[in-house]
């Protein structure tokens, strides 16, 4: 399920402890960080207390509770996210998180972090992986790259609507919010499906500005990551990236030079029917 790969020049570097045991795929920085604090942690035999000790992954030895941590091979997946489930580890108000659709599984992985959030009431497209530099890199604005949602309004779209989200809207707490682009993908009586391109996501992003511009939404699914489709995977169920796919999503990932105008509507003749 994993791919192997060398170490990166940054693992020449030191690093902190916490962000180590990240980087070896065993939990996340911040439960790393706990670990550590409780004595749990060893760096070359010796008890460390500070998240922030220096170590160097290629010459160091790290052991929690007295095991040796080896470098876990890293894992890619894809997830279709049901809807109502937290984007989180584990969550204070007790709710379902996407942990529960890899534990129904029954299949031993590594600890696996989701790449970036979907909101409990959203749906579709969603990465995990152990490998925290790469997870960065598909998260960063500063790649662009794209990620695809379709949406069910209560309503029915126009060109001032598609203008208004592509041009920008003010959100409530003064964030302004704009999307990469806003095209009708079908049409009903009294709603319809937008397809919405981001190339960032800020928090609860399309649902900020359907709600400035008083649209309800009511659906919202993430189909693809830059080239990375959902396709066919059921509801509720994860699979491994094929090497293919994951070095599609490497060469997107690519920074490339803006255009001078990046912004476009995509009008599409509604159809009929229900969506």
């Amino acid at each position: 399920m994993g791919y192997d790969v060398p170490v990166s020049s940054t693992e020449l570097r030191r690093i902190g402890l916490a962000r180590a045991l990240s980087k070896l795929g065993y939990c996340s920085r911040s439960q790393a960080a706990q670990l550590i604090r409780q004595g749990r942690v060893r760096l070359n035999g010796g008890v460390r207390r500070d998240p922030e000790t220096p170590v160097k992954l290629e010459h160091d030895t790290v052991a929690v509770d007295g095991q040796s941590i080896d470098p876990r091979q890293k894992v890619y997946l894809m997830m279709n996210k049901p809807r109502g489930l937290v984007t989180s580890a584990s969550d204070e108000k007790g709710r379902e998180t996407v942990y529960s659709v890899l534990e129904s599984a029954r299949e031993t992985l590594p600890w696996v972090a989701p790449v970036g959030r979907l909101d409990k009431a959203s749906e579709g497209l969603l990465l995990l992986t152990n490998d925290s530099e790469w997870a960065a890199g598909v998260a960063a604005p500063e790649t662009h790259l794209e990620k695809t949602y379709h949406v069910h309004i209560a309503t029915l779209a126009g060109e001032t609507l598609l203008r208004s989200l592509v041009e920008g809207v003010t959100a409530a707490d003064g964030d302004r919010l704009r999307v990469t682009r806003a095209d009708i993908l079908r049409s009903g009586e009294k709603n319809c499906w937008l397809e919405i391109l981001l190339d960032e996501g800020k928090n609860r992003h399309i649902r900020r500005m359907l709600r400035a511009l008083g649209v309800g939404v009511l659906r919202l699914v993430r189909v693809a990551i830059g080239p990375l489709q959902l396709g066919d995977l059921a509801k509720g169920k994860y699979r491994s990236l094929t090497a293919d796919e994951k070095r599609a999503l490497d060469r997107a990932m690519k920074p490339a030079p803006l255009p001078s105008n990046r912004s476009t509507i995509a009008r599409a003749k509604p159809e009929t029917g229900a969506p």
